[in-house]
């Protein structure tokens, strides 16, 4: 699956501890269809839901469905504050691509892995 680094895994507590009805929540991380390059990182605050693959670091956890899975395997998950801004930034080794924005790529010629569920 992924690697979710410390710097996430405490963002993502700030974020839940910043709201009124984060109990049972996580990151959902998803990939969809859509940005410069193809596909693009979509991420939210959201409840487990049948059939994700849950990742918990430091007592929090991320949610990958599992079509997303298939681009995200092997990838790492970050995040950085820096003098042009803050955010969660992907080292994603399924990206043959990947725009500017850093939120798009386009996956390796020969697709992303995938498993039968």
């Amino acid at each position: 699956m992924i690697e979710v680094t410390q710097n996430a895994a405490q963002q993502l507590r700030r974020l839940l501890e910043e709201q009124k009805h984060a109990a049972g929540k996580g990151l959902r991380v998803r990939i969809s269809k859509g940005g410069c390059s193809g596909l693009h990182y979509e991420m939210t605050l959201d409840e487990k839901k049948a059939g994700d693959d849950v990742i918990e670091r430091d007592g929090v956890q991320f949610f990958i469905d599992h079509d997303s899975a298939a681009y995200l395997r092997g990838a790492t998950l970050d995040y950085h504050e820096g003098l042009t801004g803050a955010g969660f930034q992907f080292v994603n080794p399924n990206a043959s691509r990947t725009c500017g924005c850093g939120t798009s790529f386009e996956a390796a010629a020969d697709g992303p892995v995938r498993t039968g569920h």
